[in-house]
């Protein structure tokens, strides 16, 4: 018996819409890297790019926990001395809701060049509505499980 190997030929990519309202956050973005990355395929090879595309619907519904609305800071840098700058969850939440989903899945993706291809087929909608209307009519929807919450 021979070992089964991957091909690119052998490759079928499905879009997935997933409704991020009322999600918390590392979770759904667990969920969509799993899927970005074909983790739920028979055919997986982590030398390949199976993933399917992704769109993330309401992004501006996710929720967090705790305090991490004011707590949370992401930073970047210009690349000049003194050049750190950093916005809170709060305020990226308000300004741009899509990409702190982004930005949360991202790493949790290989920080490769197959990792970049990847992070390509994701799409990230603050509110409901989206233009992939033409490919999701044989695609699946993705159902990410409900958070409960115990106590």
């Amino acid at each position: 018996m021979k070992t089964y190997s991957t091909k690119i030929a052998d490759i079928e990519r499905q879009w997935h819409v997933i409704d991020a309202s009322g999600k918390t956050l590392g979770r759904l973005a667990t969920q969509v890297a799993s899927l970005l990355m074909g983790k739920h395929k028979p055919i997986f090879s982590p030398n390949l790019d199976t993933g399917d595309f992704v769109i993330v619907i309401n992004a501006a519904k996710v929720r967090v926990t705790g305090n991490k609305l004011k707590q949370k800071l992401y930073y970047r840098h210009s690349g000049y001395p003194g050049g750190l700058k950093s916005i809170t969850l709060e305020k990226m939440m308000q300004s741009d809701p899509t990409r702190v989903i982004e930005h949360a899945v991202k790493g949790m993706l290989p920080h490769t060049r197959l990792g970049a291809s990847m992070k390509k087929k994701l799409r990230v909608y603050a509110g409901d509505t989206h233009p992939h209307l033409a490919q999701i009519q044989t695609a699946t929807t993705a159902e990410v499980k409900k958070d409960t919450k115990k106590g």
